[in-house]
C-alpha cells in the first residue's frame, strides 16, 4: 500500500474542527484528536469525508 504523499499530510486538515492531523502508518488513517475521528487512507489517497471517518475508541 501507498502512504499519503508528505507535502499533502502538512497542508491537510480535519474537516470538521479543521484542526491539524497525524497519519497512523500502521492502520493507515489520518486522525483528527480533536474530532475524535479517523479518515482512512486508501492507495495513498486521503478519504476526507466526514461520513467515512470511523470515531476512535476511547483507548485511541
Amino acid at each position: 500500500m501507498n502512504d499519503p504523499d508528505p507535502k499533502l499530510l502538512e497542508v491537510l486538515v480535519c474537516p470538521q474542527t479543521r484542526s491539524a492531523l497525524r497519519y497512523d502508518r500502521e492502520r493507515r488513517e489520518l486522525i483528527s484528536d480533536s474530532a475524535r475521528l479517523a479518515y482512512p487512507v486508501r492507495d495513498g489517497v486521503p478519504i476526507m469525508l466526514i461520513d467515512e471517518a470511523r470515531e476512535l475508541g476511547a483507548d485511541e
